[in-house]
């Protein structure tokens, strides 16, 4: 395989007597005095000044870096510099680094030192090598490559053979024995260079190929003889001259600085720019640029090139694994113009190769500790190795290595730890399709939430849960969802929606639910009215139709495409236990490294679960309480006629009627979960929704209303209905009457709730339980709220103890979702037992954002020019939300220093956040039952990776 991971290496021809020997090992040298802050500290560091820049080491010697100065290095370069130092076989070369990129990118032009450390780095490889770059009768080649801090395959740009040209092209033919070679290496050098340094549209080069290829009536570029390729860089020469006004560059030197700039101009391009935000690198790190000289493994069969990992990187399982090619190079691999055979095979062809990279594989891992994934050259019997880094692998290889690791001593457990992630544990969770099937895709839209789903199409709610009640699967098919919905997004299998993101009402509870959801398929029109959807080519699915969803890419099949269950959740469940003689291997090593993050994880992990069958599953899934029951959700579907009773109230009498019915469906609510959570804490909230979700749409009622009156047929409840419509309506409702404000405009309504929750405390405790209730008042901005509401509530406590003879030890606390309650905390804490922050609606409210429009309107704009690099709903933003949690935490504590601390957002169950709330020193993080395990993963993470206390 090539030298370069991101583009594929062409293995030039090197002589017998010239070609490079390798490194005697010696002994590693520390970081120079002049590394840069940036490496020193392990993050990007502003650029420098040119004056400042003059002082500081640009170039590296491969002998003179480590693994450990990835920031300065780059991968790349801090892993060559690695092997060299182990004095494993790697052609010579150096690395400028990150730091040099940096100024290049803030000055426009390399720091003034530059050109003269290149100048003594390569006369010292000229030296080594005993040749030099463009030496007419034996070149020196190098390669000129990227490597950033963090892998970005493709992203940023590369050209080999530097120091070719006019001159020196048939000393290279005579040294390689091949004129054809030459030739060749020359054209790929010139269409490289000439797309990558001058900018030159690629196609023009390929057509010209393709047009040398049918004049010569061959299907491959290697069928092309010398006279052929001659010709084509004759060819490319013109495509150079006519599109840049001046010829190909034949000064070796100036080739090779070209280069280094295209490199360093390749950190700012639009694929890696989008590359970045993706997988969320800085876009400040800059990238180190590496000149290699060459080594070519197509000079004979007694050549060749591939590529090995020290273990299976899909399953994890030790072996020897990896693909080989004899008399290729490294793009020929890439290419598939030639099969590949197992690395095995490498025995019969060369076994003192083969056995001298088995010990090379063995001594990286073993030093990294690692899976390695190696690139490899052997020219004419010498192995050369290319590049090394920790091998990339699937979620599964992950958890399987990392405990194998751990079996072999090479690691600790807590070092395990950091080898996995939520993210990973979360995919292993999510159900898949079979990847051999062959299906009928409709459409793509955004992989919302990750898993597979299968189910008959519905396009209301009723229908969804009519037909799940009836043993159907379902999927449940919007424009978009609103809370309406939730009764059928509960009983889908999946959820699709044609517009809204990863942020959509429907992104959003669907993660939470663990249910896949694909949003945003604009391709599909969905048409409720007519219970069909249409696909871009004109097909119709039908309601009852069969249809699949794939939330992992993103995919929407007609018909049933078969699934894959997941063992893992099959485990958490409790179905399939570790210690089983038949247990799944990746279930044993999840089940052993969760059993370790529990014993050393500092933050405790709840959910966020309403109902039973929600909170059951927590259980099972690990969680220490609920630190979310969200009340509204309990007033949904045929509760909703008493709200709308309660809300319609004139009188007192009326009033209290529709309160006496709620309260024994309340209490029966909570018995369940107390019942549950028997001996774990459990947080209630008390109502808070937009009163507007309460009632029906404004146009909808206006409409039945003047229909019924255009018939003569007047409805008093609908006439009632809406006037408080017209009464309450809000412009903006998630700011107007919900939360504290609803308990304190509508007499009685939190005091039932209290009531209902103090009730149901009595009927655990008569039943020897031992429920451990928590009561959250939603949305306080001052803490005379609080103090009302509290005042309230002790005195509805205190009369449910006097009757029942109990003492209950109910705890009253608020929910911090708000700037002013967070920036008055010291205030709020004098009457609270409890804070747990909203940051849901405190990241709305700190940024100004609805959750729900703002997708719609500019969001991907912000993220596709960089502003956000992850959206602030899905991972906490740290300066602004997070320093409000932060500073809320410290003045809440300062008040009160036993006041518990726990947050109950979105925030909850994303692995970065976790790290951050172990970091401000919350008590635990809620999150829904589906990202329990995860939470717990990443609390003891986050907790293996903190500094011992002193």
């Amino acid at each position: 395989m090539p030298e370069n991971p991101e583009k594929p290496e062409e293995k030039k021809p090197a002589t017998k007597a010239t070609a490079p020997k390798p490194t005697p090992k010696p002994t590693r040298k520390a970081a120079s005095t002049t590394e840069s802050p940036a490496a020193a500290s392990g993050s990007g560091s502003a650029p420098q000044t040119a004056a400042a820049a003059t002082a500081a080491k640009f170039v590296y010697d491969f002998h003179e870096g480590n693994k450990d100065l990835k920031d300065l290095l780059g991968g790349k370069g801090a892993n060559l510099a690695e092997m060299t130092n182990l004095g494993l076989p790697v052609p010579p070369g150096f690395t400028i680094t990150t730091e040099a990129c940096k100024v290049y990118l803030a000055d426009g032009a390399e720091p003034p030192a530059l050109r003269d450390e290149v100048s003594a780095h390569l006369d010292a490889l000229e030296r080594r090598m005993g040749k030099r770059l463009g030496q007419a009768d034996d070149p020196l080649l190098v390669s000129v490559r990227s490597g950033a801090k963090f892998s970005m395959p493709g992203m940023m740009d590369t050209v080999l053979n530097i120091g070719l040209s006019d001159a020196c092209l048939p000393g290279l033919a005579a040294q390689a024995g091949d004129e054809r070679f030459a030739w060749d290496s020359y054209r790929r050098l010139i269409q490289m260079f000439g797309n990558t340094v001058q900018g030159i549209d690629g196609e023009l080069f390929e057509n010209a190929i393709e047009a040398a290829r049918s004049a010569k009536g061959v299907a491959t570029d290697v069928e092309l003889a010398a006279a052929d390729l001659e010709a084509l860089v004759g060819t490319f020469k013109d495509i150079v001259a006519r599109e840049t006004g001046r010829p190909f560059p034949q000064d070796p030197r100036e080739q090779l600085d070209l280069a280094v700039r295209a490199v360093f101009d390749s950190w700012n391009g639009e694929r890696a720019k989008l590359y970045r935000r993706q997988e969320r690198i800085a876009g400040d790190l800059g990238t180190a640029v590496n000149i290699c000289s060459m080594v070519f493994g197509n000079l004979g069969p007694d050549s060749g090139t591939g590529v090995a990992f020290t273990r299976d990187p899909a399953s994890g399982q030790q072996g020897v694994y990896g693909d080989y090619l004899q008399n290729a190079q490294g793009e020929d691999v890439v290419a598939g113009i030639r099969n590949t055979v197992p690395l095995a095979k490498l025995q019969d062809l060369d076994r003192a190769s083969y056995d001298e990279l088995l010990q090379i594989m063995e001594t990286l891992e073993t030093h990294y500790r690692d899976l390695c994934d190696i690139e490899f050259t052997i020219e004419r019997g010498k192995l050369w190795m290319l590049q090394t880094r920790v091998g990339k692998r699937t979620a599964a290889a992950a958890f399987r290595i990392a405990v194998q690791l751990v079996d072999q001593g090479l690691i600790t457990e807590a070092e395990a730890l950091q080898r996995v992630s939520g993210a990973q544990l979360a995919q292993l969770m999510f159900p898949r399709f079979d990847n051999g099937h062959k299906g009928d895709l409709l459409a793509r839209g955004i992989a919302a939430s990750p898993g597979a789903a299968v189910g008959k199409a519905v396009f209301d709610s009723y229908t969804a849960v009519k037909w799940s009640r009836s043993g159907e699967q379902v999927i449940l098919i919007r424009r978009e969802t609103n809370p309406d919905d939730l009764d059928g997004m509960i009983a889908a299998e999946g959820i699709l929606t044609s517009r809204g993101g990863k942020t959509s009402h429907a992104a959003v509870v669907a993660r939470g639910m663990g249910k896949t959801c694909v949003c945003g398929a604009e391709e599909l029109e969905v048409d409720t009215k007519r219970r069909q959807l249409t696909a871009p080519g004109g097909e119709i699915v039908d309601e009852g139709d069969v249809v699949s969803i794939d939330g992992s890419s993103g995919k929407v099949y007609r018909g049933r495409v078969p699934v894959v269950p997941s063992p893992v959740v099959e485990y958490f469940e409790g179905r399939m236990h570790a210690g089983a003689e038949d247990a799944d291997e990746l279930v044993v090593a999840v089940h052993r490294l969760m059993s370790y993050a529990d014993r050393i994880r500092r933050l405790r992990v709840r959910a966020n679960a309403d109902n039973f069958d929600d909170a059951a599953r927590a259980r099972r899934f690990g969680a220490q309480g609920i630190g979310l029951c969200r009340t509204e959700h309990m007033f949904l579907g045929e509760r909703r006629e008493l709200v709308e009773r309660l809300i319609l109230a004139d009188t007192e009498e009326e009033r209290d009627a529709a309160l006496t019915e709620l309260l024994p469906l309340q209490q029966r609510d909570f018995v369940q979960l107390f019942e549950v959570m028997d001996g774990l804490p459990v947080t209630v909230r008390l109502l808070d929704p937009p009163l507007h979700e309460f009632l029906p749409d404004i146009t909808e009622l206006s409409v039945r209303v003047a229909l019924a009156e255009s018939r003569q047929d007047h409805n008093e409840n609908d006439l009632r209905l809406l006037q408080a419509v017209h009464r309450l309506h809000e412009q903006n409702p998630m700011l107007g009457l919900r939360g504290v404000r609803l308990g304190l405009v509508i007499p009685g309504l939190f005091t039932m709730q209290v009531r209902a929750i103090a009730e149901a405390a009595a009927q655990r405790r008569a039943a020897k339980g031992d429920p451990r209730a928590e009561i959250m008042i939603p949305l306080v901005g001052t803490v005379q709220e609080l103090e009302l509401v509290r005042d309230e509530a002790e005195a509805v406590i205190a009369e449910v103890e006097a009757a029942r003879g109990v003492a209950l030890k109910l705890t009253l606390g608020t929910m911090i979702e708000l700037p002013r309650a967070a920036l008055t905390a010291g205030q709020i804490a004098e009457s609270a037992d409890f804070f747990s922050f909203g940051t849901n609606d405190l990241t709305q409210t700190v940024w100004g954002f609805s959750r729900d429009d703002v997708e719609a309107s500019f969001f991907t704009a912000y993220l596709e020019k960089g502003i956000f690099g992850v959206s602030p709903f899905e991972t906490i933003d740290k300066d602004g939300v997070g320093a409000l949690v932060r500073d809320a935490a410290k003045a809440g504590r300062a008040t009160r220093p036993d006041l518990k601390l726990g947050v109950c957002g979105e925030h909850g169950g994303d692995p970065e956040s976790v790290h951050f709330f172990h970091e401000v020193g919350l008590d635990y993080v809620s999150c829904s039952p589906f990202r329990i395990p995860v939470a717990r993963l990443e609390a003891a993470r986050a907790a293996a990776a903190s500094p011992p206390a002193t």
